[in-house]
């Protein structure tokens, strides 16, 4: 695909995010996501209020320190209750090429709509191409975007915790057709003293410009964990380590982004922020600033944090 005539970026200034209309726990997604929550003694209509006002006070936060959040309204069409969860439908690539992903939750399908490229290209972004893997889904194949995928785009590395939600073939397959090196682990969580499979990558790491989040502890295979740090060392990534816990707290679920004259801020809510120690606090403002969000209605019926609601745009402009 040519990537090698792009300049390559980690960081973008351009976020997508979809504004919900219908958020509520998503039952269909519950089965492997095991950080969401019924609120009790909330009407669906309260829920939903509360997450549009979360979702509006974090886009007003993005905006004051100069990132161009495009803004796109769910429609009433389909019952889409994660839809405010854009990136793991979509990816946009340096070279114009847009990725279309299977998504495991019959009812997420619904959430990929044609009308939010029209909008891009609107905005005077250009895409040249669009590669679909959602014929997928016919074979109860799955690969949920940047939830499944942590892409250093600098590095042309891609890393993927395997899951119910992220296939190793079609992993592979996009590492080949968007010219990344696969880097392939397993990682768990304990829910009720089993460990089972963490439905999406960018739930226990984060990959910055010049380091990464990550808990170790998911990884249970010593050899895969041995893999993933040598990756992130060789590439000159400053290993900052957090807990199973802070995974539960959404202390993973963070993205760097580019705000006003390219000044960059780790993005994350504030429950994240609250569950970090001082001396993780110190290390990643030794990298850049960090702008913190209160997500908790959406945290808790959505089981996705800060990172799950940017879908990156790196496209070129026409």
């Amino acid at each position: 695909m040519q990537f090698n005539t792009y300049k390559m970026q980690q960081t973008t200034n351009t976020i997508l995010m979809i504004r919900p209309i219908g958020f509520r726990m998503n039952e269909q997604t519950a089965v492997n996501n095991y950080y969401q929550k019924v609120i009790d003694n909330l009407l669906p209509e309260t829920v939903n209020v509360k997450a549009q006002q979360e979702f509006d006070a974090y886009v007003e936060k993005l905006r004051n320190i100069g990132v161009n959040v495009v803004v796109v309204d769910d429609t009433k069409e389909y019952d889409t209750p994660d839809s405010i969860f854009p990136n793991n439908w979509i990816s946009f690539h340096e070279n114009g090429n847009v990725g279309l992903y299977p998504m495991f939750a019959e009812n997420r399908r619904h959430e990929r709509r044609e009308d939010v490229l029209f909008k891009l290209e609107e905005l005077g972004f250009k895409i040249n191409n669009i590669v679909d893997y959602t014929s997928a889904e016919d074979e109860s194949i799955f690969l949920e975007g940047t939830g499944s995928l942590l892409l250093d785009r600098v590095n042309r590395k891609a890393y993927c915790a395997l899951s119910p939600r992220a296939d190793e073939d079609l992993f592979i397959e996009f590492c080949e057709d968007f010219e990344y090196t696969p880097v392939v682990f397993t990682a768990n969580q304990t829910v009720d003293g089993k460990r089972k499979a963490i439905y999406h990558t960018n739930v226990m790491m984060c990959l910055g410009e010049t380091f990464a989040v990550i808990c170790l502890e998911c990884i249970d295979d010593k050899k895969e964990r041995k893999n993933v740090i040598k990756h992130l060392e060789e590439d000159g990534k400053q290993v900052i380590i957090i807990n199973e816990k802070q995974v539960n707290n959404f202390a993973g679920n963070m993205l760097q982004v580019k705000g006003k004259d390219d000044k960059l801020y780790l993005i994350m809510s504030q429950a994240a922020y609250d569950s970090l120690s001082e001396a993780q606090i110190k290390i990643i403002e030794s990298h850049c600033e960090i702008l913190s969000s209160s997500l908790d209605t959406i945290e808790a019926c959505g089981g996705g944090s800060a990172r799950c609601m940017m879908a990156e745009v790196f496209l070129p402009k026409a």
